[in-house]
């Protein structure tokens, strides 16, 4: 009742079972809108083509859903201007605004607002026109092409969340949509099943050739199912590109911190080729980067290794290397990995391998000290201090 079976196996190529799934018209997205919304205006732009996902990610709140209704029409942009395939759909200077129907975007709603009263091939067919009898071939057929139609009599109530999710992007499909846009499309969708759907979506993706526009408030999500990402905060689009580059070049402290790294705050400072941090709490960090003034800095939890004891804190260590004695508040197994949080002068997080966890034998209470490479430390310029941002410089 999951996402598993003959789907992921035989959707290739734009096909399944040998049949096309059916793709809109050629040609992509171009969108421009400015939406004042509470607390914060909504203001970006944004374009997608065909066979390259664009994932919209930051916090709940942001101004993301925001976008995706405002291209479908479901949101009337102050000012805008949205073209899909060469048609214009909103141009509020020429007085052009047309109505959700009349853009026919395929929508994957967050909690896929399929009609519980509804059988699923009636839910596929829904936007469909023609006579009963074609649409539900039609309705069968696409059900057929996502693997679920045994359930065309069954109504969502019924189904499973990824049945439910197969069903809305069948719906979705079946009207060859231009554009397909999808509302968290995970959210619903228990852990197991969610590692399962982003694999059968990004063979959906593939085979259709529709430009997409997908939101998530996961990064990691973002990163497996899109080329490209616009980090949104506040209803900015504060940094583009694709995900290793986001994570290895955060444009702030926020994109730090949401892209999975460990965010510190102090105060920099010059130390011959190195750049020493005072962190607020006691204690110091090196960096490779050059900055002076208030920063962040940021390094990924994998970066970071654990050695045991008081005595890893030898003074005459090298400089390049950071230590900062630390205690153990948390062993979390992953697989093979752990991830150990720790009380450092600032919280630190640590992922290290299953096995080096229980030769430290890790648990709350242990003294460590965690190390990393000072050309591990990236620094940032801190937004959040009001003073003018330092000069942030890294090794070339």
């Amino acid at each position: 009742r999951g996402w598993g079976g003959p789907f992921s196996h035989e959707l290739r190529g734009g096909s399944f079972r040998g049949h096309p799934i059916p793709a809109g018209p050629d040609g992509g997205l171009k969108a421009r809108v400015q939406i004042p919304l509470r607390g914060f205006e909504l203001e970006m732009a944004l374009e997608a083509q065909p066979g390259a996902p664009v994932a919209l990610v930051g916090r709940s709140g942001s101004g993301k859903t925001s976008m995706l209704r405002a291209i479908a029409g479901l949101l009337s942009p102050a000012t805008g201007r949205v073209e899909s395939a060469g048609t214009v759909w909103l141009d509020t200077e020429r007085g052009i605004d047309l109505a959700p129907e009349r853009r026919g975007c395929g929508f994957l709603f967050q909690d896929y607002a399929l009609f519980p009263q509804m059988s699923a091939w009636r839910n596929v067919a829904y936007g469909m026109r023609g006579p009963r009898r074609e649409r539900r071939a039609a309705a069968l057929a696409m059900l057929e092409r996502f693997g679920v139609a045994a359930l065309a009599e069954a109504r969502p109530p019924a189904m499973s969340g990824g049945e439910r999710q197969r069903v809305a992007l069948a719906r979705a499909l079946a009207a060859q949509p231009p554009l397909l846009l999808l509302d968290e499309p995970l959210a619903a969708l228990d852990s197991t099943t969610r590692r399962e759907a982003i694999g059968e979506l990004r063979a959906v993706f593939a085979a259709t050739g529709t430009p997409v526009v997908l939101v998530t408030h996961s990064f990691e999500e973002a990163a497996a199912l899109a080329g490209e990402l616009v980090v949104i905060d506040a209803g900015q689009a504060i940094q583009r590109g694709t995900a290793a580059a986001i994570s290895a070049s955060p444009a702030s402290a926020f994109v730090a911190d949401f892209s999975g790294a460990v965010v510190l705050r102090g105060e920099a400072r010059g130390d011959g080729d190195l750049t020493v941090v005072r962190l607020p709490g006691g204690g110091e960090v090196r960096s490779a980067d050059q900055a002076r003034g208030s920063v962040a800095l940021s390094l990924f939890p994998w970066e970071i290794s654990i050695e045991a004891g008081d005595a890893a804190l030898d003074s005459g260590a090298d400089s390049r290397l950071n230590r900062l004695p630390c205690e153990v508040t948390t062993v979390t197994a992953i697989g093979s990995r752990a991830r150990v949080g720790l009380a450092a002068p600032e919280p630190l997080v640590a992922e290290i391998t299953a096995a080096s966890a229980a030769r430290l034998d890790l648990r709350p209470g242990t003294r460590v000290a965690a190390v990393w490479k000072a050309t591990a430390t990236r620094l940032i310029a801190d937004a959040s201090v009001d003073s003018a941002a330092p000069d942030v410089r890294r090794p070339r």
